[in-house]
Order: structure tokens, then C-alpha cells, then sequence
């Protein structure tokens, strides 16, 4: 069966994005904005459509607070009936005393069936509170068994590096009920580059397995793409049951010049059986300043296959045709 191609890049300068789709037949879509100001969500009836589809604007900073700064990965989630958005957000842009930016993780509600009706359906749940009070960010969520699981990014300050993946059972689409399992952390040579970063995980399950793919290294070209593995059938709060990948799952690809490419996500494309990946990527290196702030960190979509073993086959990041 011919794999579906899409426009390359599909979306520009939107960083960390999320598709999902729903039952309605849509696909929904959110990302970090360039501003870093405000929660967009867009649909359409395919993946294509998104590209063009209008943009409405379901959530705005705070003036002052701890929601008033650098609003980062929105992922939107359907949970017993209701939608959610989880997001970071910080109070200033100044580094805290380990030289880390100030995020924190919160949750926004809207119970109306349309998501997109008005900013005044959603309600803040606030702060997902975690153990520890520190950097934390890219949560997503999964159901498994009737049971719901978050999982995020956080900075321990006893562990070297910048964030770490956890993962907890939740009470409620805001509320962790477990004791946070921490199940990686940076350690090997391309987890590590300028940064010690384990961040942005995204859950596909597939074959009697949980594959957790994340995002390591700077966020320029050394970003790359690692990937857990757990056995569905087994404890998820079990930290040794998780088995990692030595070496990336997905990485720059420089012959094309697709630099940096991650924070994934995963839907399915309009067959409702080809697994599709989403993830932003530049296609270029020479980035002035904080490449956090460089806005063109592009969308792209590229289906993927499963190799015999019954594990995900990414492949390369797909060159843009289109500029």
C-alpha cells in the first residue's frame, strides 16, 4: 500500500505540535505559537487541510502570574468526554538559581463538544502539582486498561541535566494520583549535547507494546529523537520495566538539511490505518542566538512503517517540497 505524502513543511514556524484526531472525523490541531503568547486550535477533515484551516484562539497569557510567560506545547486531549489542553507556562523569563528557565505544567477544560466555540468555554484546572517545584513541562497523557497516565519532563536538582521523563497514574486529567517513576534520563553521548535533555514524550501503542518517543539534546541541529519500550501487559510505574534505545530513533538528516528534528507526536492519516508522525524541524543551522527564539521551527508529517520485529520504523526526516 503507497504511504501517504503531505505538503512538506505543512505548517510553518509552529514548534511542537500536536494532531489529534477525533471521532467527529476531524483533525485537531495545536502548537507553541512563535510569540509564546497564546493557545491556538485549528481543524479540518484531513491532515492537508490543516495548513489552511483558520486558526481560534481558545486561550491567552495572563497580564501577571505564574501563566504570564513563554506558553510552550499545547497538546489537546479528549478524556471522558471533555477536552484538555496541557501546557508550560512561566511567571518571568529569568533563569532560576540552576540557570533553568521557570516553567511550570497546567491544564485548561472545555466541555462543550466543540472545542472552538469561544475562549470563554475553557476553564482552568490550574498547576499539575508533581513531588518536586522545579522546571517542568511537555506533559502528555494516555489511557491504558481504564486507567489514565501522565507523562512529562521535570528537573530533579540531584540529577544532573535539565529534565527528565516521568510518569504517574492520575486521578483526574489534573491530578496525579501516584507517586512520580522517574524511567529516563539523560546519559548517553546524544542525549547530552550543550544540554542534558529528556523532554517532549509522545505514547503510540502498537503490537502488545507502549513505544514513548522523546526528544534530547540542544534544540538545534543536535536534537534527536530517542525511544522507550514497555511490554502492555506489565506494571508502567515500574521503572525497570522500561527498556530504552541506545542510539536516536530519528535525527538530523544533514544531506537533505533537515536540522534538529522532534517533539513528536502521533495520529493516523485519513485511512484510519497509515500511523503518521508529527514533528517540527529547520532546514538550516546558522541560528542567531537562542534557538529557542528562532521562530522557524516548521510542522511536518510523514507516515511510518513497523519493522518485523513489531517496533517503529521512522525512518528520515522528509526534505521540504514546498518553500
Amino acid at each position: 500500500m503507497e504511504q501517504p505524502t503531505y505538503t512538506a513543511p505543512l505548517i510553518i514556524q509552529r514548534a511542537d505540535p500536536y494532531i489529534y484526531k477525533h471521532i467527529d472525523g476531524f483533525y485537531y490541531f495545536t502548537a507553541s505559537v512563535p510569540a509564546y503568547n497564546l493557545i491556538e486550535i485549528r481543524r479540518a477533515r484531513t491532515i492537508e487541510g490543516l495548513a489552511h484551516a483558520a486558526p481560534r484562539t481558545v486561550w491567552r497569557k495572563h497580564e501577571s502570574g505564574p501563566m504570564s510567560q513563554l506558553i510552550w506545547a499545547p497538546e489537546i486531549h479528549f478524556i471522558n468526554d471533555k477536552w484538555y489542553i496541557y501546557f508550560a507556562a512561566a511567571e518571568t523569563t529569568a533563569f532560576d538559581d540552576n540557570g533553568m528557565f521557570q516553567h511550570r505544567m497546567f491544564c485548561i477544560e472545555c466541555a462543550n463538544p466543540d472545542p472552538m466555540v469561544s475562549e470563554e468555554d475553557w476553564i482552568e484546572r490550574g498547576q499539575i502539582e508533581t513531588e518536586i517545584d522545579s522546571f517542568s513541562l511537555d506533559a502528555t497523557t494516555f489511557e491504558l486498561n481504564d486507567n489514565l497516565y501522565y507523562v512529562w519532563a521535570q528537573k530533579d536538582p540531584d540529577i544532573k541535566g535539565n529534565s527528565n521523563l516521568y510518569i504517574s497514574e492520575m486521578e483526574n486529567p489534573w491530578t496525579l494520583k501516584t507517586k512520580p517513576v522517574m524511567i529516563s534520563k539523560p546519559e548517553y553521548d546524544w542525549e547530552t549535547k550543550i544540554f542534558w535533555v529528556n523532554e517532549g514524550p509522545a505514547v503510540i501503542h502498537r503490537n502488545g507494546k507502549l513505544f514513548l518517543t522523546y526528544s534530547a539534546s540542544a534544540t538545534d541541529e543536535n536534537y534527536a529523537m530517542g525511544m522507550l519500550s514497555i511490554d502492555d501487559t506489565t506494571d508502567l510505574l515500574d521503572a525497570s520495566n522500561w527498556s530504552k534505545s541506545a542510539t536516536p530513533v530519528f535525527q538530523s538528516d544533514l544531506k537533505h538539511h533537515q536540522y534538529g528534528p522532534g517533539h513528536n507526536s502521533f495520529t493516523v492519516a485519513e485511512d484510519g490505518q497509515t500511523d503518521l508522525m508529527v514533528y517540527h524541524c529547520r532546514n538550516y543551522t546558522d541560528i542567531k542566538g537562542d534557538p529557542l527564539y528562532d521562530p522557524n521551527r516548521h510542522t511536518l508529517v510523514k507516515a511510518f512503517t513497523w519493522n518485523n520485529d513489531g517496533t517503529p520504523n521512522f525512518g528520515k526526516p522528509v526534505p521540504y517540497n514546498y518553500e
